[in-house]
């Protein structure tokens, strides 16, 4: 049995949409529980719902064999996985945000930046040049620069609304983030066949070919 890591929230519908098109089914009855382990249909796979920055975690400990999560995540992660596959899916882009939008152009001193994603922020930052303060925040982010915690922020942006609601926009664009499919390294020698498998299902699925 191949056991299967999904991030929760918005990456969720996503991937098994995408894995129903690769013929990997849940039944209707486990999608509707609250189990956080449920089979497939085949009996073949086995999946496992947790936090998108969990994923990683699990994979790379072989906890999960495979996993899919969003390259944002994998950025702001220092796991050692395969990435075989885009997937396509919950398309964003990491962005640098301000009110000010010459923010990056004065001369501030040390900004203040906040972010859910301080790695992604700090490397961005220090490849510029740029000193900053990382203030590491697991909610709204938007608020930060409006209440005077900080000069900007880092964050994932889909639509940009929440930005806009917030008298933000987008300075810089980072990264573009897609959905990936993420591999154990152990998995993928020791479960060769079934993991090559699973790969060629969904790679034809992203490009709208075929079933398992």
């Amino acid at each position: 049995m191949i056991t299967i890591a999904i991030a929760k929230g918005r990456m969720q519908d996503g991937a098994l949409a995408l894995l129903a098109r690769a013929g990997v089914c849940l039944r209707e009855a486990e999608l509707n529980s609250r189990r956080l382990a449920v089979t497939d249909e085949s009996g073949e796979y086995r999946f496992i719902f947790v936090k998108p920055a969990d994923v990683p975690v699990y994979v790379e400990h072989g906890i999960a064999d495979c996993g899919v999560v969003g390259r944002d995540v994998l950025l702001d992660s220092d796991a050692d996985l395969l990435l075989p596959l885009d997937l396509g899916i919950a398309r964003c882009r990491i962005v640098v945000a301000a009110a000010d939008t010459e923010v990056l152009t004065k001369p501030f001193g040390m900004l203040r930046v906040a972010t859910k994603y301080s790695h992604i922020a700090s490397v961005h930052f220090g490849a510029r040049g740029i000193p900053v303060e990382i203030i590491k925040l697991s909610g709204s982010v938007e608020l930060a620069p409006a209440l005077g915690l900080a000069d900007l922020i880092v964050d994932l942006v889909e639509t940009g609304q929440t930005l806009e609601e917030n008298g933000l926009r987008v300075v810089e664009v980072i990264a573009e983030s897609t959905g990936r499919l993420v591999v154990n390294r152990a998995s993928y020698q020791l479960k060769a066949a079934p993991v090559a498998k699973l790969i060629n299902a969904l790679n034809s699925a992203v490009n709208g070919a075929g079933r398992l």
